[in-house]
């Protein structure tokens, strides 16, 4: 029988490459949201795939950028972290938009003294020649391996994750066969409703969302009551975000129970609330408030 093989892998890149999708491809369940708006993931989630021989704990990053204000400095902060002790590196690019930004990331992760691959995502959406010739462009980048994905349709994702085992060290299982992350339930609910406004919200919005679970009570066996207030920077903004005549906010709370019944498997009832925190993404006391904090 083959030694069990375990070990902690980072996913880096820059805004909007899909590493959130990857990650839940990997494990199988959703355990980072998703959207079209950069910068979704604004802290850094384990995603935990077991099987037979293995474990690989994958560490979801927000995306590389220049931070503005003190929760973009916080996001930087926890993908610094993430490169601390793991075992192999993903380096993600979009295959259908590399830019200077993407090959200095690449470049930039390239010194890492760790087994690392880069993943080329998004490959449905570009013609097999303009591929061959990405790949060709990276040749000389100074990774283990170089692979073509699409984490959305599931192309080469079987591949990767056979040649992410073969880089762990022989190891012990950190976290139970059914455990799929460290995320708390409440946390999850949160950040459930936070993609819901996302992929509703116009331009300007969404960047100065954030999201408080005020409570969780099991009302019966099959019915829980979830409380939670979605914070706006300003007050145009928290006109957006109810709607007219409440259209909006019924919108992402009648998306965001969904999910979040499938995530506790229970019938949820789900009440939302807005208010204005002005420039909150630029005060400690805020960002503590809305799960933003160092875990040191």
């Amino acid at each position: 029988m083959s030694a069990f093989r375990s070990g902690f892998i980072a996913i880096i890149g820059r805004p909007n490459v899909g590493k959130s999708t990857l990650m839940n491809a990997m494990v199988g369940e959703k355990v980072a949201i998703v959207s079209n708006r950069p910068q979704t993931t604004r802290n850094r989630i384990m995603g935990i795939s077991t099987q037979e021989d293995s474990q690989i704990v994958f560490l979801d990053t927000p995306g590389l950028h220049t931070p503005r204000n003190r929760l973009g400095e916080y996001m930087m902060k926890s993908t610094q972290d993430a490169l601390q002790g793991i075992d192999a590196l993903i380096v993600m690019v979009d295959a259908t938009a590399v830019g200077k930004q993407d090959r200095t990331v690449v470049e930039d992760m390239s010194k890492h003294k760790v087994k690392k691959v880069l993943v080329l995502n998004k490959i449905d959406l570009l013609e097999p020649q303009s591929l061959l010739t990405l790949i060709a462009s990276f040749a000389d980048a100074g990774y283990d391996d170089i692979i073509p994905v699409s984490a959305r349709s599931g192309d080469g994702m079987s591949q990767l994750k056979e040649l992410l085992i073969s880089y762990l060290p022989e190891g012990p299982q950190y976290f139970p066969s059914d455990a799929i992350t460290d995320q708390p339930e409440r946390l999850i609910c949160g950040e459930l409703i936070r993609e819901k406004a996302l992929y509703h919200l116009k331009e300007e919005v969404p960047h100065g969302i954030g999201v408080e679970m005020m409570s969780i009570k099991n009302l019966s066996p099959n019915l829980i009551e979830i409380h939670a207030t979605i914070y706006c920077e300003r007050p145009a903004h928290k006109g957006i975000i109810i709607g007219k005549q409440g259209s909006m906010l019924k919108l992402i709370g009648q998306e965001a129970r969904r999910d979040i019944e499938t995530l506790l498997g229970n019938h949820v009832h789900l009440q939302l609330w807005v208010k204005v925190r002005e420039n909150w993404r630029n005060r400690m006391d805020d960002l503590r408030t809305l799960g933003y904090e160092d875990k040191e």
